[in-house]
């Protein structure tokens, strides 16, 4: 029986750098493989959008989809968030980590959004950052997912594959995430973001990565990743 192989913490020194030909076929594989290269938070406007992303940090995409099945269907634009008040919102997202900051950030981006930007989701990086709770991966999330734009949010998923593929390699988010920007094909670019974290949430994964079901195996400069193969 093979022996599992377990990372004694969830850091990955980076690999190698990845070699440029291996970028694009990189790419090609996972989009093969990720047919579906979409947020899996739940949104139904860009208002919603926003608010989920906000309540995501340090929480995952279930239990802030929890919160919203329930938020949504009583308060989904700014003036109905607005009118429960903090402690009315919170009783919504309570099942969130950082709910009491998060309220409250919530609530100042719904007075915002309505004495500032006419209750519209801002479409530019300045104004979004303007809002409470809103720093640059949740500006990135929100131009990317609602306008399409060739950002590149760099949570922990991401900052790992960027750094464990060696497709791009840095100590802090935004070094990896200028670096994804200057790497990534342009037909990629839309997408990249989703490719990277899907794959990084289940494949690519902190302490145990699937390297034996990795679908850029060949293109991934893991040093390591022939002893992951069983997995």
């Amino acid at each position: 029986m093979s022996k599992t192989v377990k990372h004694k913490t969830a850091e990955t020194p980076p690999s190698r750098r990845m070699p440029n030909r291996n970028v694009r076929p990189f790419f090609e594989k996972l989009a093969e493989t990720i047919k579906e290269p979409v947020t899996e938070l739940n949104y139904d406007s860009n208002f919603e959008l926003l608010i989920a992303v906000i309540l995501s940090a340090q929480a995952t995409d279930v239990s802030v989809n929890i919160a919203t099945q329930q938020l949504y269907p009583v308060a989904n634009t700014p003036e109905a968030i607005l009118a429960l008040g903090e402690e009315g919102l919170k009783s919504y997202i309570k099942n969130i980590g950082l709910y009491n900051s998060k309220a409250k950030n919530v609530i100042k981006t719904c007075q915002d959004l309505i004495e500032k930007f006419d209750s519209t989701v801002p479409d530019n990086r300045k104004d979004l950052e303007s809002l409470a709770g809103v720093g640059r991966k949740t500006a990135n999330v929100v131009l990317n997912t609602a306008f399409g734009q060739p950002t590149m949010a760099v949570d922990t998923h991401i900052f790992r594959v960027g750094n464990r593929t060696g497709l791009a390699t840095g100590k802090t988010v935004l070094i990896v995430e200028k670096k994804l920007i200057e790497r990534i094909p342009e037909d990629f670019i839309v997408d990249a973001h989703h490719y990277l974290i899907l794959h990084g949430r289940y494949t690519c994964q902190a302490r145990t990565p699937k390297c034996g079901a990795c679908p850029v195996y060949d293109e991934c400069m893991f040093k390591d990743k022939a002893k992951f193969v069983e997995l």
